[in-house]
């Protein structure tokens, strides 16, 4: 048996009940993505159920262009975060089966947004000045300082409303794996603070020419405990990690790993490990909606990344074997639509296909870490600490 697991990264499908805790009432990344758009075309992720997922929802809407399936392929429902956040490694945490009751260290927005003795050590130990050292969308900050960098070498440091110490570089003035290792330093330093991730940002190109990189790296928090990954990989099955899963779970519990830098090569990489015969449990992450359209408000560049990953799933469900299951599900949201270039507290969908088997409503299912549930009751493995398995309901 496989289970392939596949999170879209930010893909939200209504505020959560404490949105506005955050700033984030009335975010709904796929239903005010779905209006901008005048309409998705999903035909896949409808049959499977998605557009019956907004009647579960206490405010749900409709996603324009995605009705309700008469008889859906797929159990459907949504999840509601339980842990404080609406970042990257809290929602995959909360996914693989954490709680986190403390959220992680969010920086002020600044100038200056790092304390001074973090500063101080982080340029001795790495040999460079720091520059930015505030809160700013890493596109702009880069086209802010990017000459500036190229010409002084020193870093570009700069934060957001998640829990993260973002390092930029000019991959022609600093070499990747000095990068990299600037990034470790920087992760052990930020440690004692609890912040969730270090990201090494390299960039490339001239003053109003920069874009960056596919290499970019996520150095995330040391994991408070076991995860479903190191249950799985504990009891002999295997665990392959795609896209920037590695980096979440800081390399624990993966059998093997297929770094990738966007949503085509994970997809590629799916399909290659579902026609493979690979086994065990396939836990991917597309990054593009977050990464190139969420944070930059970029709505129609978000509607062509659902309906291109929709594609992709039509070439998926045909590659799945008897006995195979496919779950679907986000981290958090990131309503492009929305004010600022944050994530949004959402709930998330989530879909659960088993060849053969029609679709049956999940409901709202408070904690992602139902999932990690699911997948213990899946395995055969020992309940996990958290959560509720939605596998038999699916079945």
């Amino acid at each position: 048996m496989r289970v392939f697991l596949i999170v879209l990264d930010s893909v939200g499908i209504g505020a959560a009940p404490d949105a506005a805790e955050y700033g984030d009432a009335g975010a709904d990344t796929l239903g005010h993505t779905a209006r901008a758009a005048d309409g998705l075309r999903l035909p896949v992720l409808q049959e499977l159920g998605l557009g019956n997922i907004p009647a579960l929802l206490p405010a749900g809407a409709p996603i324009r262009g995605v009705p309700p399936a008469g008889r859906p392929r797929a159990s459907y429902g949504a999840m509601q975060e339980v842990s404080r956040g609406k970042d990257t490694t809290t929602g995959h945490w909360e996914i693989a089966g954490l709680h986190l009751e403390q959220g992680f260290h969010l920086f002020p927005k600044g100038p200056p947004a790092f304390p001074a003795d973090l500063v101080a050590a982080f340029e001795a130990k790495t040999g460079r000045r720091l520059i930015g050292d505030r809160a700013a969308s890493g596109t702009a900050i880069i086209e802010e300082l990017g000459a500036r960098h190229m010409a002084e070498g020193a870093w570009i440091a700069y934060t957001s409303a998640d829990s993260v110490f973002q390092l930029a570089a000019h991959e022609e003035v600093v070499p990747l794996e000095e990068l990299y290792r600037a990034c470790g330093i920087a992760r052990e330093l930020c440690n004692p603070l609890r912040v969730g991730r270090i990201i090494a940002r390299p960039f490339v190109g001239r003053p109003g020419t920069f874009r960056r990189t596919a290499n970019r790296r996520d150095f995330s928090y040391p994991l408070p405990e076991p995860t479903i990954l190191d249950r799985l990989t504990e009891a002999g099955i295997p665990v392959t990690g795609v896209g920037k899963i590695e980096d979440i779970f800081a390399h624990r519990g993966l059998s093997q790993s297929f770094h990738t830098g966007t949503s085509a090569a994970s997809q590629r990489q799916v399909l290659d490990l579902a026609r493979s015969g690979a086994a065990g449990l396939i836990f991917a992450n597309f990054i593009d909606f977050d990464m190139l359209y969420g944070h930059r408000r970029d709505v129609a560049g978000y509607a062509r990344a659902l309906e291109q990953t929709d594609v992709f799933f039509g070439k998926l469900l045909p590659a799945l074997l008897p006995g195979d299951w496919l779950i679907i599900t986000a981290d958090h949201g990131n309503d492009p639509t929305f004010s600022g270039t944050d994530h949004t507290r959402e709930y998330v969908p989530v879909l659960a296909y088993f060849p053969g088997c029609g679709g049956q409503p999940l409901g709202i299912r408070r904690g992602f870490y139902d999932v990690a549930q699911s997948l213990a009751a899946l395995f055969g493995l020992p309940p996990m600490p958290r959560g509720v398995s939605f596998a038999d309901s699916a079945a």
